[in-house]
């Protein structure tokens, strides 16, 4: 292979790869609000999404409002009907980006009703065109009503609630379609999992959707994808790919490879641009709900490729840690660090955590303070509003501090 014809591999690898960055949906400065029902009230689906996007462009100041209500149907529910819940959990915020999932409850948990549906279809076209009326460059993002669990229990009447959540979704994605917005499939590709997860572990897979309305982290994690998808979002975290052999980097993605020495051990630095996605592996629900999808291959491929290796294995360490023991076919071949106990898996939980810290100071703020306190004139309320403003901005800046590319130390080490 020539110099100039590896230049231009590289050149062109570079390009991909910016392009696919610059594809994704969100840009910096935009402010998204979630809407919803109880699903979205769960605040995983939504959290996932946010960190994914916190560590995989920690460079763009996105924030992220969490405004789902348990009940809520397309007229409102328990926060209020439908232009009070609007009004004041939305376009308050003065979004730039909507997602809007609901339907769960508006099917009422019974076969298709067409009066039922017809409630919803224009309460549905009424919410659209109030937020696009309320802010005219809003970008909206549809969301198909995520499944109800015929998968791993039988339905509970002929032909099961999903495909009256299918038909519901039909509807949203023509909606979409018509008005030129995004739109999102949170039904397919979880119910798809469940066949797999139940063909695995048909237990397990109960738990995945355990009350078969509300998913646990695992569903979440799936549906976290799906909105993720349909942002843009880029597959890929790092990609490096090293020949031992020559002593030099043949290709990097999204990452700066530094120092690297040859010899018996190999070993660089590393200054990446973005965080794997923080998967709790321990957790065997979470676990088999990423097993029986296509998560990783989708969003979170981080290939470490190195060639030209003389031992028959190597220990991987990172930042002096060993994360893994690897044949040199395996190396050769690649191996996938997002899938590894590596510390920048554990820098991406740390900035999880603390979305997770951010979103309850909110909730906190929102649901147990401004609307109890709504009516009564107490003195200290706007003290203590502000006082919870201030601390949730406080966690933000920490999370993404805590998101912010480091350089790390690799050595591959003979057995």
């Amino acid at each position: 292979m020539t110099f100039l014809y590896r230049l231009a591999l590289l050149f062109l690898a570079a390009l991909l790869a910016g392009r696919a960055q610059d594809s994704f949906e969100l840009k910096d400065g935009d402010r998204v609000v979630f809407y919803g029902d109880s699903i979205t009230d769960q605040r995983l689906y939504t959290t996932f999404a946010e960190t994914y996007i916190v560590t995989r462009f920690p460079q763009r100041k996105i924030d992220f409002v969490h405004s789902g209500w348990g009940g809520d149907r397309v007229d409102g529910g328990g926060g209020g009907p439908i232009g009070l819940r609007l009004q004041r959990d939305v376009i308050a915020y003065r979004p730039t980006v909507v997602t809007i999932m609901l339907g769960m409850n508006d099917g009422r948990y019974r076969a298709f009703d067409a009066d039922i549906f017809n409630t919803y279809a224009g309460g549905y076209e009424r919410i659209v065109q109030a937020l696009k009326a309320a802010l005219p460059s809003l970008r909206l993002t549809l969301i198909q009503p995520s499944p109800y669990d015929d998968v791993t229990r039988p339905p509970t009447f002929p032909g099961g609630y999903n495909t009256v959540l299918v038909r519901y979704g039909q509807f949203v994605k023509e909606l979409a379609q018509r008005n030129g917005l995004a739109v999102a499939d949170l039904n397919s590709s979880v119910a798809a999992a469940l066949e797999k997860a139940k063909a695995a572990d048909p237990q397990m897979a109960q738990r995945i959707v355990p009350d078969r309305v509300h998913p646990a982290a695992g569903g979440h994690l799936l549906m976290a994808e799906a909105l993720l998808q349909s942002w843009h979002a880029p597959q890929r975290v790092t990609s490096v790919r090293i020949d031992a052999a020559l002593g030099r980097v043949e290709d990097s993605e999204n990452t700066t490879v530094t120092a690297l020495r040859a010899g018996d051990s190999l070993s660089w630095e590393q200054t990446d641009k973005a965080l794997p996605m923080p998967i709790d592996w321990k957790d065997p629900v979470l676990a088999l709900a990423v097993r029986s999808s296509d998560f990783v291959q989708a969003l979170d491929r981080q290939p470490l490729q190195v060639t030209g290796l003389k031992a028959p294995r190597y220990t991987l360490k990172i930042d002096g840690e060993p994360v893994g023991a690897f044949a040199k076919g395996e190396l050769a071949e690649g191996v996938n660090l997002a899938v590894l106990p590596t510390p920048m898996a554990a820098q991406a939980a740390a900035v999880h955590a603390l979305t997770l810290k951010h979103n309850a100071v909110h909730f906190t703020r929102w649901r147990q303070i401004q609307l109890p306190l709504d009516a009564d004139s107490v003195p200290q309320k706007h003290a203590a509003l502000g006082a919870l403003d201030a601390l949730e901005t406080e966690l933000i800046n920490s999370q993404r501090a805590a998101a912010q590319p480091k350089l790390r130390s690799y050595e591959l080490i003979p057995q």
